[in-house]
């Protein structure tokens, strides 16, 4: 405050009152002081607040879109450990914006949030690597904490807590359970390349085939991203170009949804012509047409390991990793691939 105050060029009791905006205080000098906070990234001190009207207990969970199931559990996770303590959870959406996932963190530092748990899968690159080790520093200095739940951490060095499953080791075990039904020819549908979990995925897909003795080169990845349109549309231009392939591995089940729809419409049946399996195992995954096969991400404890791991020990510097293990789900969307017609 006193900072501010500095800058601003007003005496501390007048940026207190400025800021607070309970008090009487010119336009001009409102606005000066204001604009000092902005640039010195000023947030009022949450143990401060805590002093005076005894603080908030509560959680933040930020996630991409509330709409996807898998996010909606990870949330429900949060919010339902974060109630059996006492807590209250606020839920925010940033639509993959990463000025939105800024202004919503430096919110719940206003709001004195104690924990702040950032959801999902991210591209890696510079600016989320400066990002989040900004987050961490400004949430650690005001005495909240960051968790990162089924991302890792950019530099293991910054305070931040990691909560996430092993996305490599379902991959690996779901491609698999494919080439084990006797499959060769598998597709990877919902590549984006830098993104943490679906370059995981991939590279337990790559190993899986590896492990089989196939060659490298019988690896295709197709990067559309995630989600049913997302899905759908691959999938459709897949058939279109080639149908020399024999199963899908779709990067999450929602990308599956889509592909079981294009093959439909293209008049074939999974798996009797195409076997297809999914990732995260959510809710729907059994009411497909035909159930889908699919590795179980344990999407709610997720949410509440994020909680019970950041309480359990709130005072230590450094975060650390915590790993969830996954499983395959074993549905009817998996059959063994059709033998080639015999010609004369």
């Amino acid at each position: 405050m006193r900072e501010v105050a500095v800058r601003a060029g007003v005496s501390t009791a007048t940026a207190s009152r400025a800021l607070s905006g309970n008090h009487p205080v010119p336009a001009a000098t409102r606005a000066r002081v204001l604009r000092a906070a902005r640039e010195l990234d000023y947030v009022a001190n949450a143990h401060a607040r805590a002093l005076v009207g005894g603080g908030r207990k509560m959680a933040a969970v930020v996630v991409r879109q509330v709409t996807s199931p898998f996010y909606a559990q990870v949330a429900e996770g949060v919010e339902a450990e974060a109630a059996d303590r006492g807590w209250l959870c606020v839920v925010g959406a940033t639509g993959g914006d990463p000025q939105r996932e800024m202004d919503f963190v430096r919110l719940m530092r206003e709001e004195g949030a104690r924990l702040v748990i950032l959801v999902g899968g991210v591209v890696e690159d510079d600016a989320y690597r400066s990002r989040v080790a900004q987050y961490a520093q400004a949430l650690d200095a005001s005495g909240a904490r960051l968790v990162l739940c089924g991302r890792p951490a950019p530099d293991p060095a910054i305070p931040a807590l990691v909560v996430e499953f092993d996305n490599e080791a379902g991959a690996r075990a779901i491609t698999g359970h494919l080439l084990s039904a006797g499959h060769r020819r598998i597709v990877f549908l919902g590549g984006l390349p830098g993104n943490t979990a679906l370059d995981a995925r991939v590279a337990g897909y790559r190993a899986a085939l590896a492990e089989h003795g196939l060659p490298p080169e019988a690896a295709r990845v197709v990067n559309c991203g995630l989600g049913r349109p997302a899905g759908l549309r691959a999938m459709t231009e897949l058939l279109k170009e080639t149908r020399e392939f024999t199963a899908v591995f779709a990067g999450d089940d929602m990308v599956a949804a889509g592909a079981l729809r294009a093959i439909a419409e293209a008049g074939l049946r999974v798996p009797d012509d195409i076997s297809v399996v999914g990732y995260n195992d959510i809710p729907l995954a059994e009411d497909f047409d035909p159930p889908l096969t699919t590795v179980r991400t344990p999407a709610e404890e997720l949410g509440r390991a994020a909680v019970r791991i950041a309480l359990r020990d709130p005072e230590r510097g450094v975060g650390g990793r915590h790993v969830l293990g996954t499983h395959i789900v074993v549905r009817r969307s998996v059959a063994p691939p059709m033998a080639p017609p015999v010609r004369p």
